[in-house]
């Protein structure tokens, strides 16, 4: 059996602080014992941006920048791979991005596909598809946030073999703790969701509440552990990722093989 310890790391950001941000969420991961760990959504800059010239401003290079820089340290002095969601810069575009880093440094990164709310009005598009990378024992892919709500996106991260869903998340929503259950029933996958708490309002009578509720998911919808909705924390449990590669649910029922794909519209 290939077990592994998972684990989310629930923040509070200060827009704009990036260092403080980042330095913040390495102690946190320093004082786990994990394997694989997930950091929030935008982490390191905070989430209400005014426009998308202050978002290009705080965004990096997320091969080279600060932020994947300093995780990828931590990552190869801790011998673990890291998610987090930050602020992306390519050329003129800027995007909602995920970033995965290990032991030997950057590996991936996923733009967000399904843009929430006035992040249209601040990023572009993602353009990446949704990928699964090997982490040590465990095959893991990464959404973001929002695309909880678009059951394609973790279908499709299991098809391609993902045992673990990293999922860098700001929740305002009350509504996606309970439906990664779901998730991870119908594709019988793990999932880490990291959450924020806290406010933010930068744009005048749009007062965000960060949701928290970060959790981690087993296949068979178990809650194995979640976080309160109002301190920053870090959890990590141990998950033995064969569960994720069983995908039967009887002796006579597969959840892959028994898809009636002729009878789907698209």
């Amino acid at each position: 059996m290939a077990r592994i310890k998972a684990a989310f790391i629930q923040t509070r950001p200060v827009f704009g602080e990036t260092g403080k941000n980042v330095e913040d969420a390495l102690k946190r991961i320093d004082a786990l014992d994990a394997d694989v760990a997930v950091l929030p959504e935008l982490f390191s800059t905070g989430y209400q941006f005014r426009s998308k010239k202050e978002a290009a401003a705080l965004a990096e290079d997320a091969r080279m920048g600060y932020v994947s820089d300093r995780l990828a340290e931590i990552a190869a002095d801790r011998k673990m791979h890291i998610a987090a969601g930050m602020a992306e810069r390519v050329g003129r575009k800027v995007y909602n991005s995920s970033i995965l880093v290990g032991p030997r440094g950057f590996i991936a990164v996923y733009r967000k596909a399904h843009l929430f709310w006035d992040e249209k009005k601040i990023f572009d598009k993602g353009d990446t598809p949704f990928e699964v990378h090997d982490a040590g024992g465990a095959r893991v892919g990464m959404m973001i946030c929002f695309d909880w709500l678009f059951p394609e996106a973790a279908r499709t991260l299991a098809l391609k073999g993902a045992d673990i869903i990293l999922h860098p998340s700001n929740l305002v929503l009350p509504h996606c703790p309970q439906a990664m259950i779901t998730r991870c029933l119908e594709n019988r996958v793990f999932a880490v969701t990291a959450n924020r708490v806290g406010t933010e309002e930068r744009i005048q009578g749009r007062r965000l509440r960060f949701i928290g509720q970060s959790q981690i998911i087993a296949p068979d919808g178990r809650i194995l552990c979640r976080a309160g909705s109002v301190r920053a924390e870090a959890k990590a449990v141990e998950i033995d990722v064969s569960e994720a590669r069983k995908k039967k649910i009887t002796p006579l029922n597969d959840i892959f093989r028994d898809r009636r794909r002729d009878m789907y519209e698209l």
